[in-house]
């Protein structure tokens, strides 16, 4: 099941014309690990298996501190047999280049902000079906990345990462697509990406990473991996994401109330977006909270918010 009884009230499906078109992600940015061990320095700092992705694969991952929190998530693909691009926020890259450089030592990999010679375009609808979700294609043209798909009321929207020098070939004609609309089809994504406010806030499980193939529980430590490994294989796990709607803007950091429990946050807004008046949000939650009374944002007596449909299913024993 995607999520467990709820006494929220249902959303109800807008109308069926859904964002599409092509928006410069100015709010993204883009690290690069060089050298002859940069497949093997990330595969002991993240909490995917980098050692082995192949060229023409895109895999997520979570940078990870000693508590088992995410300092940040990546977009993670490979060039070539000595270099690895990682996608993220920009409001965070700055210090989790620095964070990261710290274990470099001897490692022969150098890391860099690659995010001025490779600015990243986010493609949403047709424009975006450029190969399976999970694919790295390369053209002369720039490369294309198929991120996996939003959906909003069962209809599937194609999402995909363009990068390359200028605009893109891809985006020639192409409708502009408010950067507000792609994070609203983000949300529905189920993908957190984690952002300067919600850095350190979440274990990767609470925002539903290893769902969307984000943890490799098969590769070696990493930091955090104890408590990681833990929140998976011992005890029921607590607290997930869900995707809210909402009757106003919401904002990543921004805390979700139970009304019966106005002093306690249930929650936390991890990712948020609107389009066309809906407003919507990735929510770290309390998994009891979903049927405990309405939830609120910013205070109990904040914009009511409604249980929207996720895209995978939430295990039943985290229910």
């Amino acid at each position: 099941m995607n999520q467990p009884a709820s006494a929220l009230p249902p959303v109800t499906p807008g109308s069926t014309v859904m964002p599409q078109g092509a928006v410069r992600l100015h709010d993204w940015g883009v690290i690069r690990a060089a050298g002859a061990e940069a497949a093997k320095f990330l595969h002991g700092q993240l909490t995917q298996d980098t050692l082995h992705l192949p060229e023409g694969q895109l895999r997520l991952a979570g940078f990870c501190s000693a508590k088992g929190r995410l300092q940040a998530s990546f977009v993670v693909w490979r060039r070539g047999p000595e270099e690895l691009l990682l996608a993220c926020s920009a409001d965070l890259l700055p210090a989790v280049l620095k964070r990261l450089s710290m274990f470099v030592l001897r490692a022969k990999c150098k890391l860099s902000d690659a995010s001025a010679e490779l600015p990243l375009w986010g493609l949403a609808g047709p424009l975006a079906e450029q190969g399976p979700v999970g694919s790295h294609i390369t053209t002369a043209a720039g490369e294309c990345l198929r991120l996996p798909d939003a959906v909003v009321a069962g209809q599937a929207i194609a999402r995909a990462l363009w990068l390359g020098g200028g605009e893109p070939a891809a985006v020639d004609g192409a409708a502009a697509l408010d950067i507000e609309a792609w994070r609203w089809l983000e949300v529905h994504s189920g993908v957190a990406r984690i952002v300067a406010a919600t850095s350190e806030q979440f274990v990767p499980q609470m925002v539903n990473l290893e769902l969307v193939g984000g943890v490799n529980f098969q590769k070696g430590c990493y930091p955090g991996q104890e408590i990681v490994a833990r929140s998976q294989y011992r005890g029921t796990l607590k607290r997930r994401a869900y995707v809210l709607h909402s009757a106003a803007a919401l904002a990543p950091g921004q805390e979700v109330f139970l009304a019966a429990e106005p002093e306690q946050p249930a929650g936390m807004v991890a990712l948020a977006g609107s389009w066309a008046g809906q407003h919507a949000g990735l929510v770290e939650l309390k998994i009891a909270a979903l049927a405990a009374g309405p939830l609120h944002a910013g205070s109990a007596q904040g914009p009511l918010l409604t249980l929207a449909v996720l895209p995978y299913a939430i295990p039943a024993e985290a229910a």
